[in-house]
């Protein structure tokens, strides 16, 4: 028969390990969408150099 101790024992550790999956899944998202956005900003920053220099092409 299982005692009071082990049980609890055993709900700690399942416990403290769902904890530390979601920490982890947590970070994976948090890099994940990090990320994404410096990957838009750099799409950005190309398109508005690309759209400047269209613009002084068409001023000349």
């Amino acid at each position: 028969m299982l005692s009071g101790k082990r049980i609890a024992d055993v709900g700690y550790k399942i416990f403290s390990g769902s904890m530390m999956l979601l920490t982890v899944y947590g970070g994976f998202l948090c890099v994940m969408r990090a990320q994404r956005y410096m990957q838009k900003r750099k799409q950005l920053e190309l398109a508005a150099q690309n759209e400047s220099t269209a613009s002084d092409t068409i001023k000349e």
